[in-house]
């Protein structure tokens, strides 16, 4: 049990300058506590940072979360920090040190036959009989959106701002202007290049939008489609396709853009190309993916794995 004299005099210090309450004191309290019976003999105030480095090693394999280590070391640069500013001691062995990593939650992600199924409810309205012209554009528009988003991976930012141009020519490549305006070329599949015209189509049929210069109009502020319209409309679609409309989001089909090309042996690199991320580590999220598929392939390919 710590009871250095330093320690009561750091948490006097957060309880009279900082004005921390007694849950923060007892918080403090208890992670300097476990860092100093972790240390044993060794005065806490007197601890390196190869002593701390084995605190934090200990931690992680005692399973503490990376967000619990990270809160157990900002208590302890909090204190030596404090030692520093005091003169309790002439460094600091915490201020190299950097809190691990909290690991990125994996996005949730649907299967190829989710998604197949999702977007063909959208292409089955767009076939029925339908009790107006807006409805049946509505069924259209939703039906282009999917088709578009699982072709290309786009934000749904970028989604709902497509300009109107983007479907009145037969290319297989987009111009996408996406964070901080960077430009990005993104591929069409067919199917989404049909769905786009057979959309414009109709709308200029009805006479709706004629001047619009988006591809998804609305009548709101923006002038295009919103994103939380989107997610509405999505998620009707997905309660009536007998999908769990929880796990559905656009967000999530951005996902299953990125995760479905990784599963058919694309690179990583061409990925974060395709998603417009600015840095490899963002894309990085999606290993996971990359790992199952190297493990599938040394067992079905190895001659050791069918031993």
């Amino acid at each position: 049990m710590a009871s250095d004299y330093s320690l009561e005099s750091f948490l006097e210090m957060l309880a009279a300058e900082r004005g921390a309450a007694e849950n923060t004191l007892s918080s403090y309290r208890r992670d300097l506590e476990d860092f100093s019976d972790f240390l044993g003999s060794t005065k806490t105030a007197k601890a390196g940072a190869d002593d701390v480095s084995a605190y934090m090693s200990d931690l992680a394999g005692r399973g503490f979360a990376a967000t619990s280590q990270a809160r157990r070391l900002s208590a302890l640069k909090q204190y030596f920090k404090f030692l520093y500013a005091e003169g309790f001691r002439q460094d600091d062995p915490t201020r190299l040190m950097s809190a691990p990593k909290k690991r990125q939650s994996l996005p949730k992600v649907l299967t190829v036959d989710d998604v197949d199924r999702l977007i063909e409810a959208a292409r089955s309205d767009t076939l029925k009989s339908q009790k107006s012209a807006a409805t049946r554009l509505r069924a259209h528009r939703l039906y282009t959106l999917l088709e578009v988003l699982y072709a290309t991976g786009l934000r749904v930012s970028e989604l709902v701002a497509l300009p109107v141009t983007a479907a009145m020519r037969d290319a297989r490549l987009i111009e996408i202007r996406g964070k901080g305006g960077k430009e990005r070329l993104v591929p069409l599949s067919k199917a989404a290049q049909g769905a786009m015209r057979d959309y414009v189509g109709l709308r200029a049929a009805e006479g709706a939008y004629e001047k619009s210069p988006w591809l998804f109009p609305s009548h709101g502020s923006s002038g295009h489609f919103t994103r939380q319209a989107f997610a509405r409309d999505l998620k009707d679609l997905a309660g009536g396709a007998g999908i769990n409309r929880s796990v559905i989001s656009p967000h999530v089909l951005r996902h299953a853009f990125a995760s479905h090309l990784l599963q058919n042996g694309a690179d990583l690199r061409v990925v974060q190309q395709l998603l417009g991320h600015a840095d490899i580590s963002t894309t990085q999220i999606y290993t996971h993916v990359l790992d199952e598929r190297l493990q599938q392939l040394v067992e079905s390919a190895h001659p050791l794995a069918k031993s």
